[in-house]
């Protein structure tokens, strides 16, 4: 029931905040596109709905550019890793650092001595990681896709 009022309130707000003179965007993001109120999709509500799937390797490579950025590194196979984390979200690969982080600390803990992270340390803990990406979601994204979007 709480669901319905503050759907209807938002839906409400909308035209309001069109109806402004100033420019006013508003973006709205969700996982579940399939579980919003149908109002919600209808022309009016929304400009655009512009659908972002999951990450292209180009996306992949910037990610973990980034993280490796701030990690003890030698000889990283970076292409490798990329084509490893086809289905990892950028949540995925975040975690997936902060694993490696962390094994590289126990390491250096342990010997002490400075640990490398290499190619190698990536393959060890990407095994413990799981993408949350299925290729079903990644099918059922497409499929909505072309139902939803709407530029």
């Amino acid at each position: 029931m709480v669901d319905k009022i503050i759907m209807n309130d938002f839906l409400n707000q909308i035209p309001l905040l069109k109806d402004q003179g100033n420019k006013i965007l508003l973006v709205c993001a969700t996982n579940y596109i399939r579980q919003l109120d149908a109002a919600l999709l209808r022309p009016g509500g929304f400009d655009c709905i512009i659908p972002v799937g999951d990450w292209d390797e180009d996306g992949r490579k910037t990610i973990l550019e980034y993280y490796l950025s701030r990690l003890h590194t030698k000889g990283i196979d970076l292409d490798r890793i990329v084509r490893m984390t086809s289905r990892f979200t950028p949540a995925d690969i975040e975690y997936l650092f902060q694993q490696v982080a962390q094994f590289a600390f126990e390491e250096e803990y342990t010997s002490k001595h400075d640990y490398v992270v290499t190619t190698d340390t990536f393959l060890q803990m990407i095994a413990r990681v799981r993408p949350s990406l299925t290729e079903g979601m990644i099918e059922d994204f497409k499929k909505d896709s072309i139902s939803y979007s709407r530029a």
